[in-house]
């Protein structure tokens, strides 16, 4: 790792920790592909992508891919801007479903669009993973919630709900690129702490419109 490169955030993420754990994300739609550009900024030496869906032209204003990416896996055009960031990272980019058969990392980063799939997710490797956080959003409101220890991993599963009684909303109004990026900022935050030993927050909720923010 090229210490220079990393010289003005070693005071703030422990490099050596950063070697010590290979990292999944799992979606990388709007938060999840701002999630694996920030943690291939920041060192992470092994990343995970997992995604089975493609660029569409809604995905450009919202989720930062590129014209040239449209008609592509969204984990290969992923891949291929974090490669650009540092050649040097691994990637493994799985173009699926998660999947029980999927060896996810000790570090999830779970960034689907539905509850059910969190809900079906989670039972997969809570028993695996060390660290998982959550990014969940709608419009300008924003929530991450993170488990990497016994009360946080029981408060999780509270945090389901029947997708009957999701927010209601226009699907023009689902996402913003500006929310998405401080969404992913806030989860790297909570794993730069996890790293560090700092207690995190495990569930942390941003109205942006409102301006508004609560912690649990």
């Amino acid at each position: 790792m090229n210490n220079e490169r990393y010289s003005r955030q070693a005071d703030i993420i422990p490099a050596e920790r950063l070697r010590d754990y290979a990292v999944t994300v799992i979606g990388v739609g709007a938060i999840g592909r701002q999630v694996a550009i920030q943690l291939t900024a920041i060192g992470v030496t092994q990343l995970q992508l997992v995604d089975f869906d493609t660029v569409e032209i809604s995905n450009l204003a919202t989720q930062g891919y590129f014209q040239d990416d449209l008609g592509r896996l969204k984990i290969d055009a992923t891949a291929a801007f974090c490669r650009r960031m540092n050649p040097e990272i691994q990637i493994d980019a799985v173009p699926d479903r998660f999947r029980r058969t999927v060896n996810c990392s000790q570090a999830v980063f779970c960034c689907v669009d539905k509850i059910e799939t969190r809900a079906r997710i989670w039972p997969m490797v809570q028993d695996k993973v060390l660290f998982f956080c959550d990014g969940r959003m709608s419009a300008e409101v924003l929530r991450v919630i993170t488990a990497c220890d016994p009360v946080s991993r029981t408060y999780y599963p509270q945090t389901f709900f029947a997708a009957s009684e999701a927010q209601a909303g226009p699907c023009t109004a689902k996402s913003t690129i500006f929310c998405a990026n401080i969404a992913a900022g806030f989860m790297l935050s909570q794993y730069t702490h996890y790293l560090r030993g700092i207690p995190v927050d495990r569930d942390l909720q941003l109205n942006l419109l409102a301006c508004e923010m609560t912690v649990n």
